[in-house]
């Protein structure tokens, strides 16, 4: 199943929250904004991210609501004031001024407030099974987006095999009105001209502006893409890559191309491929 990369998810229970959101990344980018007492659960929640998502620039933030609740007493960090202490006389030395700050914008410091480290084994397990619960949400959305995706490269697909089928349609009429073209110019300059050798020159000029290679191969990574949205994990990369191989035929077609209708209709397969590959960015 096809899943998008940019999605976001929100839990909430027993004054515990859980945010993470995800947008487009080239691998999987993940960080954590938690608690300091509570730091040494990140390695077992980057585990669980990982075992979910594969790519995404993912931010994941828990905050532990304390209003209207009972908490212990505040205790002071007295070394790290003492450090900040010095720091700010060190400025005021420098500067020649007195610092301005009070005992309220000192506790703003990070470090100040001594946090107790956390052993309450239930608290943490609400604090896990919150965020699996959370990711499932982030990975739900991602689905959802990701089907839509599917959904708009499919048809840009449609339209790509449409207008390639039209310039095969069109290719045999193209070449045989190029002959009939130098026929009639060399009887205008009343040429005589060996017939072998015109021949020739005729199978040279269309072997030259022949396009059937160039289409087989659209009609090639036409299927390949419809067959990698069917997959599953991440196929974002090689989307990608078949994008820039449809280019690449696109771009053939149209320095091939002998007639204005084709030079047009080349332009227009770039087009929709583009509109595919800026769809495929937020792919997965």
């Amino acid at each position: 199943m096809t899943q998008s990369m940019t999605a976001f998810a929100r839990r909430e229970a027993n004054s515990i929250v859980w945010e993470i959101r995800s947008v487009n990344h080239r691998y999987l980018d993940h960080s954590f904004k938690v608690p300091d007492n509570l730091r040494a659960l990140e390695g077992d929640l980057r585990n669980l991210l990982k075992q979910s998502l594969f790519r995404g620039k993912v931010d994941c933030l828990l905050k532990i609501n304390t209003e209207g609740t009972e908490s212990g007493p505040l205790t002071i960090n007295e070394a790290q004031v003492h450090k900040l202490r010095n720091a700010l006389d060190e400025i005021s030395r420098i500067m020649g001024a007195n610092s301005p700050l009070n005992s309220l914008d000192i506790l703003k410091f990070p470090g100040i407030m001594a946090t107790a480290a956390v052993d309450d084994e239930n608290l943490v397990a609400q604090i896990q099974s919150l965020f699996v619960q959370a990711l499932a949400d982030l990975t739900a959305m991602r689905a959802r987006e990701g089907s839509e995706l599917q959904q708009i490269i499919e048809d840009k697909l449609t339209e790509l095999q449409q207008l390639t089928d039209i310039v095969r349609a069109d290719a045999p009429v193209i070449n045989a009105r190029q002959r009939a073209r130098i026929e009639e110019r060399l009887m205008e300059l009343k040429l005589e001209v060996d017939g072998n050798r015109l021949e020739q020159e005729l199978v040279y000029l269309a072997q030259k502006s022949d396009i059937a290679e160039e289409l087989d191969r659209l009609d090639t990574h036409i299927e390949e893409v419809r067959s990698t949205l069917r997959e599953s994990g991440a196929i974002g990369r090689r989307l990608d890559f078949l994008m820039q191989e449809l280019n690449r035929e696109a771009n053939t077609l149209s320095s091939k191309a002998v007639a204005a209708n084709t030079s047009i209709q080349a332009v227009d397969l770039k087009v929709i491929i583009e509109q595919m590959r800026e769809q495929i960015q937020n792919i997965e």
